[in-house]
């Protein structure tokens, strides 16, 4: 129970700030409400978070896709890279004395990958938005708190950081709790197929595997720029269609003929800067128990397998 008449210090100021009574935070409230009036709320964080992921893997210099990955040092710095990100998207002036200043409420970002999140001494009393992703599980947590004395564990590490009890996560205004988060193509693929992709010291080999043995699911540019460990990453995998047609494969973009060829195979339509690649058979015209399309007039349905089929007539790619 909150003491209405107690008084938080904050950490290097003589300042210092009344809780709300536990049952009205009307500061509190106005940030969920200004959160929950921004629209595409939940594309948005999830955008944000994917990309300040994947800004820190730096798959294009460092051929890296897991967190699990990052050192110390970077692992401190995503939690940066996240508040910059967020500030960014949803356009948030810094706060007076916390990270960013929401619907006249200073509110302190809070990251951390496995949900713990490490609230500072100078955090006490304040609006702190809790994010936190699983990059495996592909999902993503934000929530929103007021930081009191008794949600907090007793203990404590080095920097005098404390986490969160079960009362303080009760306490949390979820904006999402397991939504999905963009995947991470690469984290997402078995062992065997990525040693077969990163197998080769040729960028643009690795490029030509990777659409090779991912098939029928969108390809995007994060993707292909850690593979291939170039920027140019997604030029490569363009560059694998001539020798790819030759196995029976198919690269699809968003331009011209692919399109159409997507969506007659009952596949995900690339958008613009991503693409998709699939492996064709020729089949009868009067195929009928599965989905076929026409290319140069003949038919061709999606083979399963991954033995080359027979080369590809000529397709329309720009």
């Amino acid at each position: 129970m909150i003491n209405t008449g107690a008084l938080f210090e904050v950490s290097g100021t003589s300042e210092e700030i009344t809780p709300p009574d536990e049952t009205v935070d009307e500061p509190l409230d106005t940030v969920v409400d200004w959160f929950r009036n921004q629209n595409n709320l939940q594309e948005r964080f999830g955008r944000g978070l994917r990309q300040a992921l994947d800004e820190v893997l730096d798959g294009a210099r460092t051929g890296r896709y897991d967190v699990k990955k990052l050192d110390k040092n970077e692992k401190t710095y995503l939690g940066t890279k996240v508040e910059i990100v967020v500030r960014a998207e949803f356009e948030l002036p810094h706060g007076d004395r916390m990270d960013y200043k929401i619907a006249g409420n200073d509110v302190d970002a809070k990251w951390s990958i496995h949900g713990t999140w490490s609230i500072p001494r100078e955090a006490m009393g304040h609006i702190c938005l809790l994010m936190s992703a699983d990059d495996k599980k592909e999902t993503f947590d934000v929530g929103l708190v007021r930081i009191r004395p008794e949600i907090l564990n007793n203990g404590q590490n080095q920097d005098g950081k404390k986490t969160l009890n079960a009362l303080g996560r009760g306490e949390v205004k979820w904006l999402f709790r397991g939504a999905p988060l963009p995947r991470n193509l690469l984290l997402s693929l078995d062992r065997t197929t990525l040693d077969k992709i990163f197998t080769s010291k040729s960028g643009q080999e690795r490029a030509r595997e990777l659409m090779r043995q991912v098939r029928g699911v969108l390809i995007d540019r994060n993707a292909a720029v850690t593979v291939a460990t170039q920027l140019d990453g997604m030029r490569r995998c363009r560059g694998a269609r001539e020798k790819l047609s030759l196995e029976g494969i198919a690269i699809l973009g968003h331009l011209k003929d692919g399109p159409r060829i997507a969506r007659a195979l009952e596949l995900p339509v690339p958008p613009k800067g991503m693409l998709l690649s699939v492996r064709l058979v020729r089949v009868p015209d009067s195929t009928t128990d599965r989905p076929t399309v026409v290319i140069d007039d003949r038919r061709f349905a999606i083979s399963d397998s991954d033995k080359p089929t027979d080369p590809l007539p000529p397709i329309q790619y720009v």
